[in-house]
């Protein structure tokens, strides 16, 4: 399965609930903090969510 590495780039300060949830199901906290994670449906759903505040890059 390809894996790809989701970064969190801007701050979850102003994020909506949901949005705050998304990033901590992919375990992202902090600006800078980055996760390996497969490349599926439920990935794709949670970065939909917040693909205004993370960079996604193929491993």
């Amino acid at each position: 399965m390809e894996k790809v590495k989701v970064v969190l780039v801007k701050s979850l300060i102003t994020a909506k609930p949901a949005q705050r949830a998304a990033a901590e199901a992919m375990g992202l906290r902090k600006i800078g903090d980055f996760n390996i994670v497969n490349n599926d449906a439920v990935l794709a759903g949670q970065v939909r969510v917040i693909r205004h505040l993370v960079k996604v890059e193929t491993v």
